[in-house]
């Protein structure tokens, strides 16, 4: 794939390796359409960025969750970004993160990492989001927030899964509509949760945060950081459509600059809402959310209900009960277009490194119709329905322990994939100094330290939680899971991870056999 940088005449690894390949890139770029706009980022960052599949996890630690938000914020949110602003402006190809990564390090490590980059989002889609969208659904429409049964895991599971792969096959001209839609939802459920919660403050009090509540520990880090990093990437996300943009090397920084300030209210505020409202040892990973929301809904409708135990549970009526069906469908949207965005985007890196010469050649086609990669599209709808079909059944229907091993999984996955796209901006800046830069992210070397060293800690302790401590014991035991079920967690996460490994290499050497059978000498690098 050519690229408009003085890297390309410097490394030969760095550029197609025969005319043909060249030919192809040229080709498959022929297809893309600009549509991409700078609001159009910056909706397509909301979407990307901001998720409610990991909110009522952190209310479950109390206010120390709100403390380790602000804290990631500012040492991983504000560094991460800066990073990626300046090389999504500096570095405008289609496929973004995997070129970054291809030019900085070759085309092994970037097949690899790119791997890991694309398979998480079928992964998180095809469990978590599931999960997350069959939760606030029934939380609202059914019993509350049960463990789903198998039948309903899959009849809202498969339809959610290949309703996303449809629009993700629809162009950017389409695809940015939904993404627009999304985040007005996100707008529309964090504002009216906001205002109910006022109004049930007023009406009923709330639940009293202490100071201390707020006091970070080791057991709470462990339990949330990884979490609040894995909501906090994406910001390079729209890059991988930078051919697609109309203005790349201006529109990205300044989208990028303001998603970060709304990501961090639209997490920041409905966090302590629930904290308002439910006490913490109430409050569920899969479910705190949606609760805290029906349970603050009462005032225009409902009753609050408190059992012999101390559990909390709500009951809604009238105006109450219209407005959580309305709740529940915009949890769902959420949910729905949280995926569909990083398929979106991942999808477009997998069909440009397949392209490039890093991935089996069928699938690094984009449609000429549509101009989108139409095969990974399918690919990512089959991976997500397998994953889902998988965590069901070893969960027996469970829907906490599907969104905890699906969730946990799906933050590994895609923490691993940043060890790759973080330190190619201060190797590309060391490496190729003459490209323009119209961002220049300041102390890059204090940055990378600060993004990488977060990202290896917190994948060992998603693998192991409480490793050095306690492992998997005690505070740091996942929710719904056992002591006695550790080795069972710890498969479910490492073996996907060994076989992603695996894939990822036999997607380089399939790229690599492909160039060869064109004649292309080997490069060095590889």
């Amino acid at each position: 794939m050519s690229t408009s940088t003085s890297t390309d005449q410097q490394d030969p690894d760095q550029a197609p390796e025969t005319a043909t390949e060249a030919a192809t890139a040229t080709a498959e770029k022929a297809k893309l359409q600009r549509h991409f706009g700078r609001a159009d980022i910056f909706f397509f960052l909301v979407c990307t960025l901001f998720g409610i599949d990991g909110l009522g996890t952190l209310a479950t630690q109390g206010g120390a969750g709100f403390s380790w938000l602000l804290v990631c914020l500012v040492l991983f949110a504000v560094p991460s970004a800066m990073i990626l602003a300046e090389l999504g402006a500096a570095y405008t190809d289609e496929g973004g993160p995997y070129v970054w990564t291809r030019m900085a390090f070759g085309r092994a490590a970037g097949a690899v990492n790119n791997f890991f980059y694309w398979v998480t989002n079928p992964v998180w889609m095809g469990g978590t989001l599931v999960a997350t969208a069959a939760s606030g659904l029934l939380v609202f429409f059914g019993t509350g927030g049960d463990a789903t049964s198998k039948a309903l895991l899959y009849g809202l599971g498969i339809p959610f899964i290949w309703a996303g792969v449809l629009f993700a096959v629809l162009s950017f001209r389409v695809g940015k509509w939904i993404a627009t839609i999304g985040a007005y939802a996100r707008f529309a459920l964090m504002g009216l949760f906001l205002v109910v919660i006022a109004l049930y403050a007023a009406q009923h009090g709330v639940h009293g945060i202490g100071a201390g509540d707020f006091a970070p520990s080791y057991s709470s880090f462990v339990a949330l950081v990884p979490l609040i990093l894995f909501s906090m990437v994406g910001f390079e996300l729209p890059s991988a459509a930078g051919e697609e943009m109309e203005n790349a090397a201006e529109d990205v920084p300044a989208g990028i600059a303001k998603s970060v300030i709304t990501t961090g209210l639209l997490y920041g505020l409905p966090v302590l809402g629930i904290l308002l409202v439910l006490p913490a040892d109430q409050a569920t990973g899969l479910a705190g959310f949606p609760d805290a929301l029906k349970q603050a809904l009462t005032v225009l409708g409902g009753e609050v209900h408190t059992g012999a135990d101390g559990t909390v549970t709500s009951t809604l009526s009238g105006l109450g009960l219209v407005a959580g069906w309305a709740m529940g469908i915009l949890i769902a949207l959420v949910a729905f277009t949280s995926g569909l965005t990083w398929i979106m985007g991942s999808d477009r890196t997998l069909a440009v490194s397949c392209y490039d010469g890093a991935g089996p050649r069928s699938l690094g086609v984009f449609s000429s119709r549509f101009g989108t990669p139409l095969r990974v599209n399918v690919l990512s709808g089959l991976v997500s329905t397998v994953v889902l079909v998988a965590t069901v059944e070893i969960t027996s229907g469970d829907a906490y322990k599907l969104f905890t091993a699906a969730l946990s999984l799906a933050i590994s996955t895609t923490l691993i994939s940043y060890l790759g796209i973080f330190p190619a901006a201060l190797v590309l800046r060391r490496r190729d100094p003459d490209t323009p830069r119209p961002y220049r992210a300041p102390a890059l070397p204090l940055l990378t330290f600060l993004s990488c060293a977060a990202i290896v800690f917190c994948t060992v302790q998603v693998l192991f939680p409480g490793l050095g401590d306690s492992w998997f014991a005690g505070d740091y035991l996942p929710e719904q899971w056992t002591y006695g079920e550790r080795y069972t967690f710890l498969l479910t996460e490492l073996v996907p991870l060994v076989l992603f490994v695996a894939l990822g290499l036999w997607f380089w050497w399939a790229g690599r056999a492909h160039t060869r059978r064109l004649g292309a000498p080997l490069s060095p690098v590889e």
